[in-house]
C-alpha cells in the first residue's frame, strides 16, 4: 500500500477553505478530528453519524470533463446514468495521479464541492435529498464536517439528478 501524502492527515488547505466558506456564510456545522479513515463505514463511525448521511465524493472523467459526483455512502454509483445525463459515450474513475493533480488530494479526502473549493464541477445524487444533513471528509483522512443539507446545497450548488442505486448485498 502506498503511503498517503502527509498533507491528507490533519487539517489541510482544503479543510481551511471549506471552514472559511462555511463560517463566512454563517453556517452552523460540526467539525470532527478523528483517526484516519479508509472506508465510508469507518468515517461514519468516527463521526457518530449514520452511513446514509455520509457524502461519498467520486471524481469521474465524463467525456473530457472531470466531475465530483456526490452520493450517499449507503448507495452505489451508476456511472452509466452519469454518462447518459451528460450525453457522453465514456465515463471512468479518475486515476489516483489524476485526482492528486486535479485536487491535491488522495482518495477518501475529496469533499463534496466543486468551485470555489475544487475546480471540477460537482453533482449530487437526488436520493441524497432524503437526508437533512451531510457528513464528509473535509480534504483530509482525519478531518470531517457535518452540516445541514440546505446550506450545503446553497453553497455547493451541485447539479442534482439520479445516478445511484442501492448497495449490492
Amino acid at each position: 500500500m502506498t503511503e498517503e501524502p502527509q498533507a491528507c492527515i490533519g487539517p489541510t488547505e482544503t479543510t481551511r477553505r471549506i471552514r472559511s466558506l462555511l463560517e463566512g456564510a454563517g453556517v452552523a456545522y460540526r467539525y470532527v478530528e478523528h483517526s484516519p479513515t479508509r472506508t465510508s463505514e469507518e468515517s461514519a463511525a468516527a463521526r457518530g453519524e449514520a452511513l446514509e448521511v455520509g457524502g461519498k465524493s467520486i471524481v469521474l472523467k465524463v467525456g473530457d470533463t472531470y466531475r465530483v459526483c456526490v452520493l450517499s455512502a449507503a448507495r452505489q454509483l451508476n456511472s452509466n446514468r452519469v454518462r447518459r445525463h451528460f450525453k457522453e459515450s465514456r465515463a471512468r474513475f479518475a486515476s489516483r495521479d489524476e485526482l492528486l493533480e486535479l485536487t491535491g488530494l488522495v482518495p477518501g479526502c475529496v469533499p463534496p464541492f466543486g468551485p470555489p473549493i475544487l475546480t471540477p464541477p460537482n453533482c449530487l445524487d437526488e436520493a441524497f435529498l432524503d437526508n437533512d444533513r451531510i457528513a464528509f471528509n473535509a480534504g483530509s483522512l482525519t478531518c470531517s464536517i457535518v452540516m445541514p443539507l440546505e446550506p450545503y446545497l446553497e453553497l455547493a450548488r451541485p447539479e442534482v439528478f439520479d445516478f445511484s442505486k442501492p448497495l449490492s448485498p
